[in-house]
Order: C-alpha cells, then structure tokens, then sequence
C-alpha cells in the first residue's frame, strides 16, 4: 500500500481498511448553507462515509468551497479535522487533462479542464470513492470510481 504526502491510502482498501471518501464541493456547500432540498441528504452522506474512514479535500475542492465564505479563517473553521487535506497528484493533472480532452472531442465547449475533471481524475488515481450529488461526469470520464450519490 502506498500513501500520499497527507498519509492517506492511496491504493484500493481491502475489506480491513477503512474507505478514504474525496468529498465534493457541492456536499460540503450543501450542509454549508443548510440548501433546503439537499442539506440533509448530504449531512447524512458525509457522515456515512466518516464512519466508513477518512474525509479528504483537495485544493480545488477547497477553492469552490471558499466562495461562501468571505474570510479564509471562517473556512477552515468549518472544514475541521475531520477533513484530510490532500495535494493534486501529478498522476490526476495528467488524467484530468486526459478526460478533458475525451469531453472536447465529445463535444464539449468549455475550453480548460473543469474542476470536475480534476476531482474525478484525484479519486481514480489515488483509490478513493468520492461522494458528490452531481455525478453524471463522473460516471462518463471515470468509471472506475466508486460513486456516492443521491442518483
């Protein structure tokens, strides 16, 4: 088993290890700012996924996140220990760059990669399930991540 620079699993648990979750933005915004349709479903998600092993967040799920708040101090009282703060993999820039690519070709208009595509590309490399109520562009660019979503 190998780990990351924050000493989180990076390889697929087996049955004794605990399942590191990457949390997406729209979760944490979610409970964030009490949304009235989806406050609860993420609130009961993200503690699910605690009880199963470590919370992460990477830079630029931190960076989405920080828009609702007006003072870095503010968030960091809010994303508490409880959430592993990891690095992008260099491994993930590449795949993210990767499934951006696949998404042009497909069609798509944006033209840099999306924070989705780094975030999906940060769960497939590094082993983690990633919990996220939007996962249609998941599921499409990196199907070999196990999903947690309300769909």
């Amino acid at each position: 088993m190998t780990r990351d620079e924050a000493g989180v699993s990076c390889a697929a648990p087996s049955p004794e290890e605990p399942t590191v979750t990457l949390v997406d933005a729209n979760v944490l915004l979610d409970v964030f700012t009490e949304d009235p349709v989806w406050a609860e479903w993420s609130a009961r998600a993200l503690e699910e996924a605690a009880d199963q092993g470590p919370l992460v967040i990477n830079p630029v799920i931190y960076a989405e996140v920080s828009v609702r708040f007006s003072r870095i101090e503010e968030l960091d009282q809010e994303l508490t220990d409880d959430f592993v703060r990891a690095p992008l993999p260099w491994e993930a820039a590449f795949l993210a760059g990767k499934a951006h690519l696949q998404y042009r070709k497909q069609g798509g208009n944006k033209t840099t990669p999306l924070p989705d595509f780094y975030i999906g590309a940060h769960a497939a490399v590094s082993g983690f399930q990633l919990l996220s109520r939007d996962a249609r562009r998941f599921r499409t660019y990196f199907p070999t991540v196990k999903l947690v979503s309300p769909n």
